[in-house]
């Protein structure tokens, strides 16, 4: 049987061939989000379980779109990584401050998660007043996490009744096909009721204007 010699040369280049062809699907695995998949994401709390399931490769690109292209979606998401320790060195301070930019420029699940912490003290002080401020201005963009919310800062006496009308009407008006949200939101809108005039509330009860 004639014997087949390989040349060691031949042996290292199929090593880095393999190893560059592996190197390359790895890449090409993980794609940067688009906006709306990331909003999608971050709406359905998934953003850092995906971030982490990436095994952490996007984070130069992520800090690069919150940090000086100032997407908010990708600010939401640094700052919570960074809030957090998800593949980062966690620093809450740092982690806040792009949450904040994202809130002011409007993305409303920063402006939900904001209002979350500052009514539960997570993070920063306890502070149900600003909790409203945040929560009211997320609701009004049709955040339903935050009107709930809203609706229990509300009911606990918090917040101010004129706008106890603007979020009956936004209750009034949710839709979800989650039968314990609806539940919770029939509960909400009575307990409402009990605090608002009777001309109020059938006044909220109207239908959105696009």
């Amino acid at each position: 049987m004639k014997r087949v010699i390989i040349h060691p040369l031949f042996i290292v280049f199929l090593a880095i061939t393999c190893t560059s062809h592996s190197y390359a699907q790895q890449l090409e695995a993980v794609q940067l989000y688009s906006q709306d998949e990331l909003i999608k994401l971050i709406n359905q709390n998934a953003h850092l379980e995906r971030v982490v399931s990436d095994r952490c490769q996007l984070v130069q690109d992520i800090e690069a779109r919150a940090d000086i292209m100032m997407i908010p979606a990708y600010q939401f998401l640094w700052g919570d990584m960074l809030a957090w320790g998800v593949c980062v060195d966690a620093n809450p301070t740092q982690g806040m401050f792009y949450i904040r930019q994202a809130a002011d420029h409007g993305l409303p699940a920063a402006l939900e998660q904001l209002g979350r912490y500052h009514a539960k003290g997570t993070l920063v002080q306890e502070d149900k007043q600003r909790a409203v401020v945040y929560l009211r201005e997320a609701s009004a963009l049709g955040n339903l996490k935050a009107q709930l919310q809203l609706a229990e800062l509300f009911i606990d006496g918090h917040g101010s009744p004129y706008d106890f009308e603007d979020l009956y009407h936004w209750l009034y008006n949710a839709v979800t096909n989650d039968s314990d949200m609806h539940q919770r939101i029939a509960i909400y809108m009575r307990e409402l009721e009990y605090l608002m005039h009777p001309k109020a509330v059938r006044s909220a009860k109207r239908p959105l204007v696009d």
